[in-house]
């Protein structure tokens, strides 16, 4: 990332960066989970569902489920989640 050196004023206290270096989308921690999820689900067949092993998730089941619902809503999409002690399973409603 360039430093916008013009910019740097004394007394500015942080300082500036060219807009064009500014990274713009968001690439959270849970990115490709939630992005193999996806793809999977838009797989599924009416009525299915996925049974995703608990052991395999990248973080808690809860972090997850909110990751996963904050990428269906901005795509629109419809999920619904449940788990046991073992398994999360997720499917299209």
């Amino acid at each position: 990332m360039a430093i916008d050196k013009d910019h740097n004023r004394p007394g500015m206290k942080f300082e500036s960066v060219l807009q064009v270096d500014i990274p713009t989308g968001r690439n959270g921690k849970h990115k490709e989970i939630v992005t193999e999820l996806l793809n999977n689900i838009a797989q599924l067949d009416k009525g299915s569902a996925l049974k995703i092993p608990l052991a395999e998730l990248p973080d808690t089941k809860e972090n997850i489920r909110s990751a996963l619902n904050r990428a269906t809503r901005e795509r629109g999409l419809n999920v619904a989640t449940s788990s046991d002690s073992d398994y999360l399973y997720v499917w299209q409603t």
